[in-house]
């Protein structure tokens, strides 16, 4: 596809070593260090602040927010290890060219959140009335922190998955079909547990595999994680930051807290909790409007 042919020169520090067996095992390789680095750090927070673990642990607070945002590095540095063991090249090789990255990066938040600040004041789904106000001040405080801690979260999920995965298996097989679809299916797996329940579950599972589709196909048409990166940020900046349910594991760090509204309107699976709904639909469209918002953004 002409669109992706920047995508050949950011697959080809991965031609190297593309092996199926490797990536496998780098695969792998990256999950048990992340999680032996999770628990481990985990181990030495419960040892050093007992007092506070409960909170750490608890993401509907700021502190435990931040601690498992931050946590991500672990991600992101058990895939640099082991890209440099196991294929002999370093981080840079994952990002792309420097000055495009950053610059793509940068465009990808703006337009990302203008996209979503615009939907906000257009198509209001909740008003300052039905919310809950946090204090302005502490919020204020924990902002720097809590931008610092989403960037190095997307950024080990980008370079895991748009950036490990997608590169080794282009570099294993020339059709987009395989490497657009294998690393999302491996990203929207590990979110089957974020739901309330089966259907909202499957709902996030299939939110989850469409966002990725939308950032690897950012990746291949600029050459960089930098349009994957801003495109996940400008996400989680609204999901994290800006307003959530009470309750709700990412509540933590929200400015606004509101209700949890019923879904009604349900359009096919006449079941008590059908997957397919039209809030649902409403989310799909929405992160199809972020996905155009920063192709034009990055446009060159």
């Amino acid at each position: 596809m002409s669109g992706y042919a920047p995508h050949a020169g950011y697959v080809a520090p991965a031609r190297r070593s593309s092996a199926l067996f490797y990536t496998l095992i780098g695969f792998l390789a990256v999950e048990f260090f992340y999680r032996i680095g999770r628990d481990a750090l985990d181990f030495f927070a419960f040892n050093l602040a007992p007092d506070r673990i409960g909170q750490l642990l608890a993401p509907d607070t700021a502190a435990g927010a931040l601690y498992d945002l931050f946590a991500f590095g672990v991600l992101g540095l058990a895939v640099i290890f082991v890209v440099w063991m196991t294929h002999h090249r370093g981080p840079r090789s994952l990002l792309g060219d420097a000055q495009v990255w950053k610059h793509d990066m940068l465009r990808a938040t703006v337009g990302g959140a203008l996209l979503y600040l615009v939907l906000e004041i257009v198509v209001p789904w909740w008003t300052p009335s039905e919310a809950t106000l946090n204090p302005l001040g502490p919020w204020l405080l924990y902002l720097p922190w809590a931008l610092v801690a989403l960037l190095i979260q997307t950024g080990a999920e980008e370079i895991f998955y748009r950036g490990y995965l997608q590169q080794q298996i282009a570099a294993r097989f020339s059709s987009p079909l395989v490497w657009l679809t294998v690393p999302n299916i491996a990203f929207a797996s590990v979110h089957w547990y974020n739901g309330d329940g089966y259907a909202d579950s499957v709902q996030y599972v299939i939110w989850a595999f469409l966002f990725g589709l939308a950032a690897s196909d950012l990746t291949a048409r600029t050459g960089s994680l930098g349009a994957a990166i801003g495109f996940h940020m400008a996400n989680n900046i609204f999901a994290f930051l800006v307003v959530e349910e009470v309750g709700a594991p990412d509540s933590g760090l929200a400015l606004f807290l509101v209700s949890p509204l019923p879904d009604t309107g349900e359009l096919v699976l006449p079941d008590p909790s059908p997957v397919v709904t039209l809030g649902f639909g409403i989310d799909l469209a929405i992160l199809a409007l972020a996905w155009l918002a920063v192709r034009v953004a990055v446009r060159r």
